[in-house]
Parts: structure tokens; sequence; C-alpha cells
């Protein structure tokens, strides 16, 4: 089979790569980052609980700080992970205020509604603004339902707000704005959109390259694919789509492995969380 080996930790990432995958609808920060801060008072950082450190953004954080605007981080699909875990990693990195909650399940939604209030009450305004920022698919709008308790639908458009963004009223004086997926504009690379797929923040049937976002999961998660697969191919990953394609009978002509397919089969299945439990922390 003709594959061209990859090499890890290429150089920094650029503005200018355009073919790796779509990225309709979804603007970078700075820009709508930048007005969700600026027009609330409060902002919400959305977190995947499975991927913490690579799901949050510390450059949102640090401009959110120096706004002098309360940053409370929410740790969302909190049933997917050992949550005694969760919160020994939260107190070590010291994520402070903050909330643990499963969408899913449905749980912690109240502990987050009374957090979001006692800030709001300790902010001398007649209306509290309560931004809800995070990367694309980390659980945003469901936060929203889940804080409000119904599908929430958005408010009239209102001066100075960015299009996209829109109001949900939480309680009296109390609005959520909510937008879509920021992206950190130094991600805007190859590099950076392989993490996107890894931690669920781009289909992997959007992306253009699926087998360099394999070769990077198992670089990141040594031996998880492996495996959840039974395949035993040591610290190879050229070899190990191959013998994957030829055990799913993924062929293309001249009788060689559909690289692309058996790609997109992993992906599909570590974004589906069948392979998180293989995960060793």
């Amino acid at each position: 089979m003709a594959m061209h080996r990859r090499s890890f930790g290429l150089g920094t990432c650029r503005s200018n790569v355009k073919s790796f995958g779509t990225n309709v609808h979804k603007k970078e920060f700075p820009d709508i980052a930048k007005q969700v801060i600026e027009n609330s008072d409060i902002i919400l950082e959305i977190i995947d609980s499975r991927f913490v450190n690579d799901s949050r953004n510390p450059e949102i954080e640090v401009f959110v700080k120096n706004r002098g605007k309360k940053l409370i981080f929410i740790f969302n699909k909190a049933d997917l992970v050992d949550v005694d875990k969760l919160k020994k990693e939260i107190l070590a990195s010291n994520f402070e205020p903050y909330a643990i909650v499963s969408c899913r399940k449905r749980r912690g939604g109240q502990m987050l509604r009374n957090r979001i209030k006692i800030e709001a009450s300790r902010i001398n305004f007649s209306q509290i603004r309560v931004g809800v920022i995070g990367y694309p698919n980390v659980g945003k709008s469901s936060i929203i339902n889940l804080l409000v308790g119904r599908q929430s639908a958005g408010t009239a458009s209102e001066a100075g707000f960015t299009k996209g963004m829109q109001k949900v009223k939480l309680a009296e004086n109390i609005f959520l704005i909510d937008t879509p997926g920021i992206i950190p504009s130094k991600e805007n690379c190859e590099q950076g959109f392989a993490k996107h797929v890894i931690i669920n923040s781009r289909n992997y049937d959007k992306v253009h390259d699926p087998e360099f976002v394999v070769l990077t999961l198992m670089k990141q998660f040594p031996g998880v694919v492996e495996k959840f697969y039974k395949l035993r191919v040591k610290n190879d990953p050229d070899a190990f789509i191959e013998k994957l394609g030829r055990k799913k009978a993924f062929l293309v002509k001249g009788n060689e492995v559909d690289v692309d397919r058996t790609s997109r089969l992993i992906l599909k299945d570590w974004q589906e969380g069948k392979m998180q439990k293989l995960i060793k922390k």
C-alpha cells in the first residue's frame, strides 16, 4: 500500500491552511468571543470533562479576567468520566469557581443555576448577562436547555450584538447569551484541526485528511485504538490502518486498502465514545 508516513510536531499553525475541513458559521477568537465577553457580566466556559485541557481556552480566559468579568468553569459530559478523578484534576488545576454537570443525565443543573444567581447577586446591575462560550460541540446549547428547563429560543435581535448571538431568559433579570462554537485562531491549521476532531469539535465526516487525525489520535492515546479493534501493531499507525482495512474488507481497485474509509471508521468509533473507557489516566 502506498502510504506516506507523517511526522509529528510539524512546526506551528499557519492561518492560511484552507483545505483540511469546513468551518462555516464558526467564527474564530477574537471576533465573536470579544463581543460575547464585552456584552456579558459573567462568562460560563463550557469544558468537555473527557478532554479538560484540550477543550478549555486559556486565551479567552485571560481576556475575560483582563476585562474584569467573572468566569465560571462548567465541566459538561461528566457522566462519561470518573467524577472523583475529574474533581482531583479540577482541584489540581485550580479551576474556581466551577460546576460539574451532565446534560444527558440532567444532573447538576440546579447547582449551576444557584451558582449563577449567587454571582449575579454580587453585580449591581438591573439586568445581568451571562455569556456561554466554548469549543463547538462541548454542549453549550445543552447547558442552556438544562438551565432553563426547556428547549430555548432566541430573543429578537438587539443593537450591539453580533449576528449568530441570541439571548435566552434564565430569571427575571438574568439572560444567557448563546453563541456559535469558538475556535482559537492559532488552531487554524492541520494539527489544530486534528485536535478538534479528537475532542469532537469537528465531525469525522467533515475532515479533509482523516489519516493524519488517526495518526495524531494514536500518538496521543497509545494502545487505545489497537486494543479496541483487538489488533496488535506496535507503534505503527500506517501498518494498523492497513491491517484494519483488510480486516474490514475496505478495499479499492488493485486490492489496496481504502485508507480514507478505514480512517473515518476509526474516527467515527472514537467520536461515538466507544473507546473512552480504554483510556488510562
